[in-house]
């Protein structure tokens, strides 16, 4: 009754407070402006001042539009690599909002359980359209503008959320300053998105008032220019000794970048992970204790009714029980929480492995029939991995969890609880039979391998050979030895086909928010459509952000403009307009030079296709060894020459 009465009293001395789901529908109602500001104001802007690529039937209508009022692009999900951080912590400031979705107050009316997923679509695009100032205005060209317009909204949901959370700082659940622990997260996103903003006006005003020279817009970014500077190099670099944490936890690498997808994702799952942990732990103690106010009425129908004698002797086993399990739910919460943020950075540990061995053009760790995605599925799976990976890491943490809970009750009721009620002999003697009983299996499948390597192989070829050949030996006794262990074999598959079944189960309910790894069988992978997502996202990205062919094609890019100026690609080759001369000795001596290293190469020239014709009488292996007689005889010759006449193209 007292505590009816001060979430009561609290919720009376909240009204000055912000609700924050009715500003949420309201934000996107044309009469209502944040601080004088409103959001379609900033997208109008900034749509304004983007022209567009191609006219249209309305510029010739119009003219006087110029092409402007351009599509505004929220952020580039492939290809971006800067502002990193700063789209990573706009995502942050969504995440409060985005969990509101699923929340029963977020729909200010009753719909019916058929409509609910459409009314979660609607509220999936209104928190898109609220937040969709933060993202244009660090994404458009146009920085001043940007810088300022975004520095304006960020500053009004600023004030917002914090006259909401410091004017009504208690909640139902967590009690006094609540909305202070939640909505930390939030604020300090919004605290770091205004102070980007503060340096991005700052920088485009240094840039106008041409303090400061503008960066040149190119393909290529540095660390894929170091990427392609360290495959050409012949000798790699000397490493340079490695901390303990690089060695054993993570080794960065200074020419890889994660792009702002997988920072957002990351930073996402964390404070979802954080307020998923707070709302475990309220609704763990909440439930914990309506359990024992049912304990109490329990002992007092147990007290009351006489016969009730079973009820009564149960209720001792259920109070130590409570005890148990509410120690060790919260102590599991801590662990469960520590995996769950283990995982989600060691996805991004994965993505940047998988991905560099894409690179490299080895696709032995992924099943076969992933070898070749559809380009469809790969470009799709690029819009559902964020949100996928939210959700597999928020419910791999409750599930997690509950297997952790398990566990722990298991532990103290086979070695905690005997110890403390004096049965530790038992325990250890239960617990001796069980390892003995598990030993002997072990052994006898041990000692079935040892007879075979003894007894029914055949001694090895060759003295440095590791192991002996697969040939049988002795196969009469190998005969009588198979016939009597099968029997024994059959009543072991019975226990291994049940500890097969259980493995399988811990295991995969421990990995499900490890969305780079399937938890299904081999030739099964495509049924996990989050492995397959994972997949396509890795491939999309590997086909677009390959820093080879972006240097490439930032090679194409810069020969077709002719720029003027030394861009990232000049640190490569800056080599000024040679005479026609030397140029042709250039590429003669590059070829010479490419046909000595790669001697097969000659039997690709024009003079070797057209000499292997059908009509041609050699048979490939004589043109093969042909080619390396030539090269030999041109390294010979290499080193004969004095070291003016091996370098004609210098003369």
């Amino acid at each position: 009754m007292d505590h009816n009465f001060s979430s009561m009293s609290r919720t009376r001395e909240c009204q000055s407070g912000i609700s924050m789901d009715l500003f949420l529908h309201i934000s996107l109602i044309p009469a209502v402006r944040n601080a004088s500001f409103n959001m379609r104001l900033i997208t109008v802007v900034l749509s304004y001042l983007q022209k567009r690529a191609q006219r249209h039937a309305i510029d010739h209508r119009l003219p006087f539009l110029k092409g402007r009022f351009g599509i505004v692009v929220p952020l580039d999900m492939i290809g971006s690599l800067s502002n990193r951080w700063s789209y990573g912590f706009a995502f942050g400031a969504v995440s409060s909002n985005v969990f509101l979705l699923f929340s029963e107050s977020y729909i200010p009316f009753s719909v019916p359980a058929w409509a609910r997923a459409i009314v979660y679509f609607i509220g999936a695009l209104e928190v898109g359209l609220v937040y969709f100032p933060f993202f244009a205005c660090l994404t458009t060209p146009f920085k001043l503008v940007g810088a300022l317009l975004g520095l304006v909204y960020s500053l009004c949901w600023i004030i917002i959320i914090v006259w909401d959370t410091f004017t009504c700082p208690d909640g139902k659940m967590l009690g006094k300053n609540q909305k202070v622990i939640v909505q930390m997260p939030t604020i300090l996103s919004l605290i770091f998105l205004m102070g980007r903003f503060i340096y991005m006006l700052v920088k485009a005003v240094r840039i106008r008032l041409q303090l400061q020279p503008e960066e040149p817009e190119e393909l290529i970014e540095q660390h894929q220019m170091a990427h392609v500077k360290r495959l050409l190099r012949k000798t790699p670099e000397c490493c340079a000794q490695l901390s303990w944490f690089q060695r054993r936890v993570y080794e960065w690498d200074p020419c890889f970048k994660f792009p702002n997808r997988i920072i957002g994702t990351a930073i996402i799952s964390l404070i979802g992970l954080y307020t998923m942990t707070l709302a475990d732990y309220i609704l763990s103690d909440v439930t914990f204790d309506q359990v024992e106010k049912w304990k109490i009425t329990l002992e007092y129908l147990a007290t009351s009714c006489n016969q009730t004698e079973a009820l009564g002797a149960m209720i001792p086993g259920l109070e130590e029980f409570l005890v148990v399990a509410r120690k060790s739910w919260i102590a599991t919460t801590f662990f469960a929480s520590l995996n769950s943020v283990a995982y989600t950075f060691h996805i991004l540990v994965c993505y940047r492995k998988h991905l560099k061995r894409l690179w490299k053009g080895q696709k032995g760790f992924l099943p076969e029939k992933f070898h070749n995605p559809q380009s469809s599925v790969s470009v799709a799976s690029i819009a559902r991995y964020s949100g996928w990976q939210i959700a597999f890491t928020l419910w791999g943490y409750l599930i997690v969890h509950f297997v952790h809970f398990l566990f722990a009750l298991l532990l103290a009721y086979a070695l905690v609880l005997p110890i403390v009620n004096g049965r530790a002999l038992q325990m250890l003697s239960n617990l001796g039979t069980i390892l003995l009983t598990i030993g002997i299996v072990i052994g006898l499948l041990i000692l079935q391998v040892v007879l075979v390597q003894v007894f029914f192989l055949q001694d090895k070829m060759s003295p440095t050979d590791k192991q002996k050949p697969l040939a049988l030996n002795n196969r009469k006794a190998f005969d009588c030895f198979n016939y009597f262990f099968f029997f024994y074999n059959v009543v072991m598959g019975i226990s291994t086909c049940i500890l097969r079944l259980l493995s399988s189960v811990v295991v995969g309910t421990w990995l499900v928010s490890r969305i780079d790894r399937t938890i299904m069988q081999r030739g099964y992978e495509s049924m996990d459509a989050g492995y397959s997502t994972w997949i396509g996202m890795i491939f999309a990205d590997h086909y677009h952000s390959n820093p080879t062919m972006v240097c490439f094609c930032q090679m194409l890019v810069s020969n077709t403009q002719e720029k003027q100026s030394a861009s990232a690609y000049s640190t490569f080759s800056n080599t000024p307009s040679e005479p026609a001369v030397n140029s042709r000795a250039r590429i003669r001596w590059a070829l010479y030079y490419t046909l000595l290293r790669n001697p097969r190469l000659i039997l690709f020239r024009k003079h070797h296709l057209s000499s292997s014709t059908p009509d041609s009488t050699s048979p490939p292996s004589d043109t093969a060894v042909r080619a390396w007689v030539m090269a030999s005889q041109a390294q010979n010759t290499q080193r004969t020459l004095p070291e003016s006449t091996v370098t004609p193209a210098e003369d």
